[in-house]
């Protein structure tokens, strides 16, 4: 059973692209949406090695918000559309990785979900077999996370901690 439908930020966006993964989204979820200011984040530098990943899973996904932007006098310019389109979708998850945004996204009744939180699932699912190399290239491309968080979900899957 998937999870309904998920709007996705372009910071959680970037780490799963870097790890070659979007296609956990698929399998966690019905539908996978961004807003327009997100898809303008993750379009932005076309020379990246994973830009054709990005453009290709993302290009159908966009939807634009109908409604006024109240949020960016708080959040970055992405995830305070990527709160509207959610709120407008009635969807089930946000994925954002940001703390602050996070903090105000669940002060509005959001259900977040960061990136740590896909893979600890697809995990659990069997969709990946061993969270250690998935974080070890996470870092390495320079995707930054508390390392206690990684060994704390190592921990909790039973592998050995970074």
């Amino acid at each position: 059973m998937k999870n309904g439908i998920v709007i996705a930020d372009s910071g959680s966006i970037f780490s799963l692209a870097v790890i070659n993964r979007l296609d956990i989204l698929e399998t966690l979820f019905d539908q996978i949406k961004i807003p327009n200011a997100v898809w303008e984040e993750i379009t932005l530098d076309k020379t990246t090695e994973f830009y054709p990943a990005i453009d290709a899973f993302f290009k159908d996904k966009v939807t634009a918000i109908t409604g006024f932007n109240e949020l960016t006098f708080i959040m970055d310019y992405g995830e305070s559309e990527s709160v509207i389109l959610y709120k407008e979708l009635r969807a089930n998850f946000l994925l954002v990785d940001d703390k602050k945004a996070r903090t105000i996204a669940e002060s509005l009744n959001i259900n977040c979900i960061g990136t740590l939180g896909i893979l600890s699932t697809a995990k659990t699912k069997q969709l990946i077999p061993d969270l250690r190399p998935v974080f070890i290239e996470l870092l390495a491309n320079k995707r930054y996370y508390s390392i206690d968080l990684l060994n704390k979900l190592l921990k909790i899957h039973q592998e050995l901690p970074i």
